[in-house]
């Protein structure tokens, strides 16, 4: 098992202060075997990420992972690896132009769909794989649905399209593993283009929660209760099997797809 994150906020500043806040839901799950972590994020107008497979997962926290991080949008993904050996490339989130992606679950059998996904996506699209993950895979086809609308470069891009996308290429993965008699794909993941997040609960436990102040911050922080410049957030994760949720958390169901925008708000729709 491993941990998704996709996080929002008002402030660049604070992304370690929210994660510290947070820390009983976002902690990683005790390791099994070799894991890697990534973060993907935004800031100065480039999109950024810092990925590390890792052999030994004991001390390992996000806050120190993002410690000299600055941006209000980020994902976070701890790996354990079930499809693509154990590298920087197989490591989440992926990135292309502005978007990133980060999935936790398996294709089950993808070896036997992978040739006919991947004959479905535009060259350019399909050039942009470096690694051998289903996970990867899954975010190209994505991108792909996303450039037959026209949506691949826009900047304020409806969140209609880009949901018509994700269950596009949910479908496209449901049909295929079906034919070659493979049970249905666990397909959490994170989507974002930094003006907009997607988190897609689909065979894995996942909540989300909005925040506004720092009730329980690093040392090194005062506690913010309200005021004008305090932060605000929302985030969501994901895999969190075993995990005592808060009561301020809301749990998602499956099929559920939860939507940041910049404003902060929260809108929670069906796949």
């Amino acid at each position: 098992m491993g941990r998704l994150v996709g996080y929002m906020a008002n402030r660049h500043d604070r992304l370690g202060a929210a994660l510290h806040q947070e820390r009983g839901v976002v902690a990683p799950p005790p390791a099994v075997g070799p894991t890697g972590w990534g973060l993907g994020f935004y800031q100065g107008g480039e999109v950024l990420h810092k990925k590390r497979p890792q052999f030994d997962s004991n001390g390992f926290d996000w806050e120190s992972v993002t410690r000299d991080v600055r941006t209000d949008c980020a994902v976070l993904h701890l790996r354990q690896p079930t499809v693509g050996d154990f590298r920087s490339h197989n490591t989440h989130p992926f990135r292309m132009r502005s978007w990133i992606f980060a999935h936790t679950g398996t294709i089950q059998r993808f070896e036997a769909i992978e040739e006919r996904l991947r004959a479905s996506l535009p060259d350019f699209v399909n050039r942009n794989i470096r690694g051998k993950t289903d996970s990867e895979v899954l975010f190209h086809v994505i991108l792909s649905f996303l450039h037959d609308g026209g949506n691949l470069d826009k900047l304020d891009v409806a969140a209609d399209d880009v949901l018509a996308s994700l269950r596009s290429a949910i479908a496209l993965v449901d049909r295929l593993t079906a034919e070659v008699k493979a049970p249905p794909a666990t397909m959490n993941m994170v989507l974002t283009n930094g003006r907009m997040l997607f988190g897609v609960c689909r065979g894995a436990r996942a909540a989300y929660v909005e925040r506004r102040g720092l009730f329980d911050p690093p040392d090194d922080l005062p506690p913010e209760r309200g005021n004008a410049g305090a932060l605000r957030y929302a985030m969501w994760v994901s895999d969190l099997e075993g995990v005592e949720l808060p009561a301020d958390y809301v749990e998602l169901a499956d099929g559920d797809v939860v939507i940041l925008d910049r404003n902060l708000t929260v809108e929670k729709r069906s796949l």
